[in-house]
């Protein structure tokens, strides 16, 4: 692929945008220059994999197969003529990293990132979460303050570790016995919310014996904590509306923090729930959406109309600056947020930074992991809530 094909593509060529390339990058109208970032010139880029692990195998949810447990994720290292370096998580091309590198080399950082907004206009969004870690390392500080730090350092995190575990082994399943003991080594971690995966009706049981192994699951993770632990649901699209009523009938009494995903995002199914919500007792139930093949103008109509009450894109996938400048509109419409997290530690301390440094993050995705090539930093969970690491940067390291 040439060059400009691939900047045109990468979504790096419009009017009046600033080009990132060999040094060609120039400022833009607006532009605000940092002092210390004019000193840095990116003079290396490193890509590569870095291996971590859950706890636990994880299996099955409404839609996947089995998860694992080992997994590598892809991660660019961003180097500049100064000696300092920055990392982060990273979705590429195997094709395009010479063209991905030919696009920043040679440019001073102020050329690629401003601190108060996210990276300029033109940069490629592969760059986002490392251009973020390295300028919070040459400012000397963490990233969340960089985004204002109008947040809370402490926030409610849920853990995300799925609960379909009666499934396997698939050769002599373990049993409803393996959810209640996940569930409990999460609660001794330090979580106090837990999101229950549900919808088993849509691939691994009957419709009516997944409905009730949901519902009777639900039932006996409440029995076990009670008001100690918030429940949240997930049913991954496979319900239909009728689905989630009763579903919502077969845990009455039970609080729900919230539903995420009944069905795919459409108007008339997500305006009928959220009425029936409001009218059964379920007022105090967030309804949230937008995790998968998003539909943005659905899910943002439904906000608008009152209906839609958490917003849950991937912080990663969608990008760390995009959600640095959607958060107001999202504010103004009163729409909370929880971008999706699941996969890596990585995404969870993303997300902590997101919180601490813009707010309206109504509970953060926790991801379990651990690794011998990544020190995930100074993030403590305290009490079911996540505390956003103090050190420059994201505060994680490669080992």
């Amino acid at each position: 692929m040439k060059r400009r094909d691939f900047i045109a593509k990468s979504g790096m060529l419009s009017t009046g945008v600033c080009l990132a390339g060999t040094g060609l990058l120039t400022s833009c109208g607006g532009q605000s220059k940092n002092k210390e970032l004019t000193k840095h010139i990116i003079d290396r880029v490193e890509y590569g994999k870095v291996n971590y692990h859950w706890p636990r195998p994880v299996g099955k949810n409404a839609r996947k197969g089995v998860h694992g447990q080992y997994h590598k994720v892809n991660y660019i290292r961003l180097f500049t003529d100064k000696g300092a370096t920055g990392w982060a998580y990273a979705r590429y091309g195997e094709a395009d990293k010479d063209l991905l590198t030919e696009s920043v080399l040679g440019n001073t950082m102020d050329q690629l990132i401003i601190p108060s907004e996210g990276i300029v206009t033109g940069v490629n969004k592969a760059f986002d979460l490392a251009l973020h870690d390295l300028a919070g390392v040459i400012l000397d500080q963490p990233v969340y303050k960089m985004l204002g730090a109008t947040g809370p350092m402490e926030k409610d995190v849920y853990s995300g570790m799925i609960y379909f575990d009666e499934l396997e082994p698939e050769e002599n399943p373990a049993g409803i016995e393996k959810v209640m003991e996940n569930c409990r080594w999460d609660y001794e971690y330090g979580y106090r919310q837990m999101k229950v995966k549900i919808g088993r009706s849509g691939k691994w049981y009957s419709h009516d014996e997944g409905l009730e192994m949901d519902i009777r699951i639900v039932k006996m993770i409440y029995e076990e904590f009670g008001d100690e632990v918030g429940i949240l649901v997930d049913a991954n699209d496979m319900y239909s509306l009728q689905d989630t009523i009763d579903f919502f009938k077969g845990v009455e009494g039970i609080p729900i923090y919230w539903f995420e995903e009944p069905f795919y995002e459409n108007l008339e199914d997500g305006r009928k729930l959220k009425d029936w919500m409001m009218s059964n007792g379920r007022e105090k139930t967030y309804y949230a959406d937008g995790e998968r093949n998003t539909d943005i103008d659905v899910c943002m109509q439904l906000a608008r109309e009152d209906k839609l009450d958490v917003y849950l894109i991937d912080i990663a996938n969608y990008g760390f600056t995009p959600w640095r400048k959607t958060m107001p509109s999202l504010k103004e419409m009163n729409l909370l947020t929880s971008p999706h997290a699941w996969g890596s530690l990585l995404k969870t301390n993303y997300t902590a930074h997101l919180s601490a440094g813009l707010g309206n993050v109504c509970t953060i995705e926790g991801v379990t992991c651990l690794s011998d090539e990544i020190d995930f930093g100074d993030y403590k969970i305290i009490d079911g809530k996540l505390r956003v690491s103090e050190d420059p940067g994201f505060g994680m390291k490669l080992l």
